[in-house]
């Protein structure tokens, strides 16, 4: 039941009281602040003293009237109140009391200098820190090679299976539009000139060399590179991996080295269903679109593109794999111990990975260019 707010002066030989009841809430007020500072302002020649047990409610809008009207230097000693309006009234006169936050100082070249400093102080750290996780991986995938009983095969068969068969779906849906999209624009640029027949070598170069490697790529780092982050962060945030150091597990052994071999193993197989999935995209677009049939196609394909193509993008793939599983799984090492660091880490897993894709095969086009391959 709402109350509206008021309250009573009672005068005595030791002094003014001031009874509030009703609900001292920024609803129901309705003017009894102002009333209550006025009263609050005759009584204090005698002393007041205050009594909040009558009041049914009470929210900080109500508290601040209460403190407004009795002043900044009126001891709440003098306040008889429940236990919970008490310290709603000490916290209300607290934040009343507290310094106001100072601007943020003016930019300068000094603070300038400290934030590139303190940029490349990180970058240095991070570069470390980097060598350091593949130091660690490069002697567990060694001790691997040597002693084959060490692999954790039901681990290894689940994480090919959930980070590389998994993903063959999105990866041919997403190849066959990008091999029918490069077809249509080859057809419709082609035209011009009366050579529509080339857009059959233009779609084979561009798909079996390209487009195979760097869509898988681009999916998996948007796919596994942030569930190895999220997984790995998540123990991280549990202290399961402490508790594994703690049992004598190494778990760059248990959790690294098995998602490391899962892509390494599984790529090939997602880049082969690229390359035939974009293939089949760019032979639907020059059917349909230049009436060029399968035969036709594929006969250009073999005596004009070859296998070389496949071959230069497959050789991408173990690259493209270790870096992906070793930036998920790095990045998912370093979380702290709060959600937002696990939600920086997988972004920055997602954005390295694709960045170093991108990097790292604007390397092999350069390499690949030098050596006319």
């Amino acid at each position: 039941m709402d109350r509206a707010a008021d309250f009573s002066l009672s005068t005595s030989a030791q002094g003014s009281q001031l009874t509030l009841s009703g609900d001292w809430t920024a609803a129901h007020m309705a003017g009894a602040d102002a009333r209550l500072a006025d009263a609050a302002k005759d009584a204090a020649a005698t002393g007041v003293s205050i009594d909040l047990k009558g009041v049914h409610r009470l929210d900080t809008a109500g508290a601040y009237a209460v403190l407004r009207a009795l002043g900044e230097d009126f001891d709440l000693a003098q306040v008889s109140a429940r236990p919970e309006n008490l310290r709603l009234l000490e916290l209300v006169r607290a934040a009343r009391t507290a310094k106001a936050t100072p601007p943020p100082e003016p930019h300068s070249l000094h603070q300038l200098t400290i934030r590139i400093g303190k940029a490349v102080v990180d970058m240095a750290r991070e570069a470390t820190e980097t060598m350091v996780f593949l130091g660690h991986l490069l002697v567990v995938v060694v001790r691997a090679v040597f002693n084959p009983g060490r692999i954790r095969l039901p681990a290894l068969v689940s994480l090919m299976e959930r980070a590389g068969f998994d993903a063959l779906p999105i990866v041919a849906t997403t190849s066959f539009f990008i091999g029918a999209v490069v077809g249509l624009l080859g057809a419709n640029m082609l035209r011009q000139f009366g050579a529509e027949v080339f857009a059959v070598e233009l779609i084979g170069i561009a798909v079996t060399r390209e487009f195979n490697i760097i869509i898988t790529a681009v999916l998996l780092a948007g796919r596994s590179a942030s569930a190895f982050a999220a997984e790995i962060g998540s123990m991280k945030m549990q202290q399961e991996i402490d508790a594994m150091q703690v049992m004598g597990v190494d778990p760059y052994e248990a959790l690294v080295f098995p998602r490391f071999a899962a892509l390494l193993l599984t790529i090939p197989l997602l880049t082969f269903v690229a390359t035939v999935a974009g293939l089949f995209g760019g032979l639907v677009v020059t059917w349909s679109v230049l009436g060029l049939g399968p035969a036709f196609f594929f006969q250009r394909i073999v005596d004009n593109v070859g296998v070389t193509h496949f071959w230069v993008a497959l050789s991408k793939a173990p690259v493209m794999a270790m870096v992906i599983a070793g930036i998920g799984c790095r990045q998912g090492l370093e979380v702290g111990g709060d959600v937002e660091s696990l939600g920086r880490r997988v972004t920055a897993a997602v954005v390295h990975a694709i960045f170093a894709i991108i990097v790292i095969d604007a390397a092999f086009a350069l390499v690949y260019m030098e050596l006319d391959v």
